[in-house]
């Protein structure tokens, strides 16, 4: 009995897994930065707030292209369609949740001022 080869996987696999877990140390390391200093009491200025939120839609962003690999890609062609419908429905909630808690996120700072 023939062994068919296992599928390599895809090249941007790797990169998509450092962009996601870099940025989900950026976000670690920035919100443990931003506790520390607010216990100080010194205000974080709102421009610092650029740090988490870029961070954050970079794990984002990798999520959706490892995603997008793994439910896209990967299928044959008869079912790439559906596939294609529903990864957009998720990528459009993933990006509006993110939007959503970054505009929410922007105005509280904005009000309290």
């Amino acid at each position: 009995m023939p062994q068919t080869p296992a599928p390599r996987p895809d090249k941007r696999r790797k990169s998509l897994l450092i962009l996601e877990f870099s940025s989900l140390a950026v976000l670690l390391v920035s919100m443990g930065w931003f506790s520390n200093l607010s216990s100080a009491g010194n205000p974080v200025h709102p421009a610092w707030l650029l740090v988490p939120a870029v961070a954050s839609l970079g794990v984002f962003l990798s999520f959706i292209g490892l995603m997008y690999l793994r439910w896209v890609a990967s299928v044959s062609d008869d079912r790439r369609t559906r596939h294609r419908i529903i990864f957009a429905l998720l990528t459009l909630t993933l990006l509006g949740v993110w939007v959503y808690g970054i505009a929410n996120t922007w105005l509280s700072l904005t009000a309290s001022q």
